[in-house]
């Protein structure tokens, strides 16, 4: 019974725009997880590290960490605020704004690249998309792949199917061509 009415509920939030700021986080972080969880393979096929644009408080670097025990792992934030066990270690993390910061390490050959660097603000986001885009095809070995919160916009990136169970526009993958 509650699970009939769990399922109606979400059924009917996915009829509609509107849901809770909490439900909206949730789904957005599950999409994540699921994107992640579903690259994993292809990536460890690749080559290069693993970036990591918006640390923030560590929760998709410590899973990233998790996915690609083996790679370097690089995190940009513009503060160091993980918690303590998913901060990345002293090398790995590069501080400061990530427009600027990310550019040193364009042709490094990444094989993948995640940002969840998007505010919910479409003025902010716009301005992040002037420039986030170019810094992911530039970070990224060619067929790697990108990862992020924020459709991403370049003709060197081809968009890639989402997994199963993950909506249209809430999470976004691309491969380097």
């Amino acid at each position: 019974m509650l699970l009939r009415l769990w399922e109606r509920y979400h059924d009917a939030k996915d009829k509609t725009d509107t849901m809770s700021r909490l439900d909206s986080f949730i789904r957005r972080l599950t999409a994540q997880r699921d994107i992640l969880n579903g690259i994993a393979d292809e990536v460890k096929t690749l080559d290069g590290p693993v970036l990591e644009l918006g640390l923030g408080n560590g929760r998709t670097f410590d899973h990233l960490r998790e996915l690609f025990s083996d790679r370097r792992i690089v995190a940009f934030d513009r503060a160091a605020n993980a918690y303590g066990p998913s901060m990345p270690e002293a090398g790995n993390l590069v501080l400061g704004e990530i427009k600027d910061t990310a550019r040193d390490f364009i042709g490094i050959g990444a094989s993948l690249a995640h940002a969840d660097i998007g505010t919910g603000y479409e003025e902010k986001d716009a301005v992040t998309l002037t420039w986030l885009p170019e810094i992911m095809v530039g970070v990224l070995a060619p067929r790697g792949i990108a990862v992020s919160g924020l459709s991403l916009d370049h003709p060197d990136l081809e968009p890639l199917p989402l997994p199963p169970g993950v909506k249209a526009g809430r999470y976004f993958i691309y491969r380097r061509r």
